[in-house]
């Protein structure tokens, strides 16, 4: 009989358990969503549409510089100039790249993303216009020009970025980044097919023509549609900024904004300088920058390194062949986003479920994301040591097959999986950075940039004669070895950034 009773008892108990399981479920996923709608009242497909608006801004910086590359002949002819002379430009628009984010950058962290995208896109297309009509006679004046046009270009990545920190949840950062970036990364293989057909067929001059059509009707489309995104003027999108920042037709976010928000507090003015003196931040931007100085150098030899091993192939049919490595990044940029996102809901999932079974942490599963609680370098480093072990053999097996001459199929796939592997692992680096401080995520892209421009400039200026000295086989195994050398940097990420973090949180709690 007592048996009975007991039965009886959990028959009745059980489905009373499994409904509080069920109502908590529920209040876990309403509270998540809260939360999103907390942080911006854009739909999905909402941030998706201003994503790829900045991705397409984001397309001027590489192609700008890419463009160009194919008309360096035909330009120093009609300038009477060395080829020397007119790589003087090259290298001038590179300073310009490193240099002119960390203005725009901080300018857009300060005073909002859509007045300075649109003064970026104004500058370069005006810049356009004068190396278009710009006298053969002037030297000094294409020099001058080419500056401003890298003043007007080179930001525009690090301004995207900054719209991606706006809008995104961290959970969605690794996605909006991956096609973000897809902007960028098909600058560098269509820029000089398209910079080679354009002088070839209409002369150099049509090279910047083009560039200042697009570039206007980029300005144009976010003059017309891209709203203000950034929060210390808008908050999560709902408050409604001065007619200065408003689109000309407001489709985004309409009808859920609201009149009576409180503007959210304006920050100081943020030197972006400082962001050097943090040793989680400054460890991560030299790692990216050692590997984009490599991608980089195997990217501006490409040219002269298969002219000499290959001498079948003309003009045209080298610059096909950097279809290759544009093809393996544009693959990355699509594959790696989705790679980060995933990586982000398993390293929550197991959180959130850990906590469920450690009630003595006193941590509830909805508060796992919080940054004191999440280890975010270990959700967005953990397949690094994977593509940096792939990248570094590639690049060694890369010379090689040129220094063999093998047949031409063997160092094209090898740049394929080069382009994968380096945007994949850059990806994730560039999607910590915006997660350890998205109030200044123009800041610390542009800061990224700065240091990967710098030390790609000085591999540029040193590639040609270290491959003279010793050969491509032996260049790219010298460069796959820095890359071993630096690797160790992912680990000491992973350790040294929550600590770094704590200590930002405590400073800022007491100021």
């Amino acid at each position: 009989m007592a048996h009975a009773g007991q039965t009886h008892h959990i028959s009745v108990t059980s489905p009373g358990a499994r409904g509080a399981a069920t109502h908590e479920l529920e209040e876990q996923k309403v509270n998540k969503q809260a939360a999103e709608k907390l942080y911006s009242i854009y739909t999905r497909q909402e941030k998706w549409f201003i994503v790829m608006i900045a991705s397409l801004a984001g397309l001027f910086s590489p192609l700008t510089a890419n463009v160009y590359f194919p008309a360096i002949p035909t330009i120093a002819l009609a300038f009477h100039k060395s080829i020397e002379s007119i790589n003087l430009t090259v290298t001038a628009y590179m300073v310009l790249q490193g240099i002119s984010p960390m203005f725009w950058g901080t300018m857009a962290d300060r005073f909002g993303r859509r007045p300075i995208f649109l003064a970026c896109l104004l500058v370069l297309c005006l810049s356009c216009i004068g190396l278009a009509l710009v006298p053969t006679s002037a030297y000094w004046l294409l020099m001058l020009l080419r500056c401003i046009q890298a003043a007007g270009s080179a930001s525009t990545v690090a301004l995207g970025a900054g719209v991606i920190g706006d809008i995104g949840t961290p959970a969605e950062r690794g996605g909006f980044f991956g096609i973000f970036t897809l902007g960028p990364q098909v600058g560098p293989a269509l820029g000089p097919v398209i910079g080679g057909v354009l002088a070839d067929k209409l002369g150099w001059r049509s090279i910047f023509w083009f560039l200042c059509i697009m570039s206007a009707a980029c300005f144009a489309l976010m003059l017309i549609f891209l709203p203000e995104t950034l929060r210390r003027l808008v908050g999560d999108g709902s408050v409604i900024p001065s007619p200065f920042y408003r689109p000309l037709v407001p489709i985004v976010g309409k009808g859920r904004v609201d009149r009576d928000a409180p503007k959210p507090p304006k920050p100081a003015l943020n030197n972006p300088l400082r962001l050097f003196f943090y040793l989680d931040v400054l460890n991560l931007l030299v790692f990216n920058a050692v590997l984009y100085a490599v991608f980089y150098a195997v990217n501006t030899t490409i040219s002269t390194i298969f002219a000499n091993k290959y001498p079948f192939l003309n003009e045209i049919d080298i610059g096909l062949c950097f279809l290759a490595i544009g093809g393996g990044m544009t693959i990355g940029t699509v594959f790696s986003g989705k790679m980060l996102d995933a990586d982000f809901q398993r390293t929550k999932n197991r959180l959130m479920k850990k906590a469920e079974e450690d009630s003595e942490k006193h941590i509830r599963p909805e508060d796992v994301t919080r940054e004191e609680n999440f280890p975010i370098e270990r959700a967005r480093l953990r397949m690094m040591p994977i593509f940096t072990a792939i990248f570094i053999l590639t690049c060694a097996g890369y010379g090689w097959s040129l220094q063999q001459e093998t047949n031409i199929a063997v160092p094209l796939i090898l740049q394929v999986i080069l382009g994968y592997t380096v945007v994949a692992t850059m990806n994730g680096v560039q999607t910590l950075l915006i997660d350890l401080l998205p109030s200044q995520s123009s800041s610390i892209t542009a800061c990224n940039n700065l240091v990967r421009c710098s030390l790609g400039a000085l591999m540029v200026s040193v590639i040609d004669l270290i491959v003279n000295a010793i050969g491509p086989g032996w260049t790219y195994v010298l460069l796959a070895g820095i890359c071993l050398a630096c690797s160790p940097m992912i680990w000491f990420a992973i350790w040294i950034g929550p600590r770094c973090r704590a200590k930002r949180r405590a400073r800022d709690n007491t100021a």
